[in-house]
């Protein structure tokens, strides 16, 4: 069975036009494992609160980010894709779970090449219902309809891996200035519930308990110990939180603004929830964010970009595809 690589990462809006904004938002939304509430209403929610005004907002913060070749998530992820490619004998495809190129578009050329046996590689070193599990889901659906023929594996959360843990804090470390006061790692929020509903589903499987929050404190800990960072050094929050009920905590904007106060006033970023640079990074954290954190009385604010096509993140790939291949 012929097998190959299919990379998935968040996708984002065609273009910056509000209509393609709307239709981007719209899709990723609807989606029930990043709003779990019942589809009716979920549907009110996001037709009636957030997408009359939300896409005008969007578009004009994507306007800030977008390049010549378009969405930098996208960008970022054809390179990387492509630098894979270059060091794998076997088929590597590139696909996002919302807006395109789709995930269906992304198994039918592998599919067209031959490729009968494929792994996914779901690119959020974390896993949670809103990232990881709903891109479980639309390829499982995607292969059960159209693709019955296809063997689909997917690579596990790697938050971790000693292999990505030394890629994070080597990249880290070549950014990170000589006379900081804090290091901030900004992991994406997710709802409150959503790691409640975690707990729930692995105590009745008898499984252990890995809540998203404790897979972002840990990938803390394991970076900062390879840093030989002190405790007082560092500090995690999360950010891009949506509507009012109550999102993990402590807060990224709070955070930022609370610094300064409490003389912090020179500090380096980074946002491991992420492995290619995109609107909540570039736009949500190193300009906003610092806007914030300046106009709180913050003096130095330094954002580390993600691993984005980085050599040693594609090497890290690399070896983890091949292993795969060769079992």
């Amino acid at each position: 069975m012929s097998k190959g690589i299919l990379l998935v990462n968040l996708g984002s809006p065609d273009s910056t036009e509000v209509q393609d904004v709307r239709t981007y938002l719209r899709e990723f939304l609807m989606d029930g494992k990043v709003i779990d509430t019942p589809w009716l209403i979920r549907k009110m929610i996001v037709e009636l609160f957030i997408l009359p005004k939300r896409p005008i907002k969007s578009a004009e913060a994507y306007k800030k980010v977008w390049t010549d070749k378009g969405s930098p998530l996208i960008v970022y992820s054809k390179i990387l894709r492509e630098k894979v490619q270059e060091k794998m004998n076997i088929p590597v495809g590139l696909a996002m779970r919302y807006k395109n190129p789709s995930i269906e578009f992304g198994i039918q050329e592998l599919y067209n090449k031959g490729v009968r046996d494929i792994l996914v590689v779901p690119l959020y070193p974390q896993y949670t219902m809103s990232t990881t599990e709903t891109v479980a889901d639309k390829v499982l659906d995607v292969q059960k309809k159209k693709f019955k023929d296809v063997n689909v594996q997917f690579l596990k959360a790697f938050y971790n891996h000693p292999d990505y843990i030394k890629v994070l804090g080597d990249s880290i470390k070549e950014k990170l200035p000589e006379n900081y006061d804090k290091l901030l790692f900004s992991y994406h929020g997710i709802p409150e519930r959503h790691d409640r509903k975690a707990i729930a589903a692995a105590k009745r499987s008898k499984l252990p308990i890995e809540t998203y929050r404790n897979q972002c404190l840990e990938t803390t800990r394991l970076v900062t110990e390879y840093l030989q960072l002190p405790e007082d050094k560092y500090f995690t929050s999360f950010q891009s939180r949506l509507g009012t009920d109550p999102w993990i905590k402590p807060y990224t904007d709070e955070t930022l603004e609370n610094f300064p106060t409490d003389g912090v006033k020179n500090i380096a970023v980074c946002t491991p929830a992420f492995v290619a640079d995109c609107l909540e990074t570039l736009e949500e954290i190193s300009m906003e964010g610092k806007e914030d954190f300046e106009h709180a009385g913050g003096e130095q604010f330094t954002y580390i970009p993600c691993l984005n096509d980085r050599e040693d993140w594609v090497e890290t790939l690399v070896k983890w595809l091949e292993g795969w291949q060769n079992n």
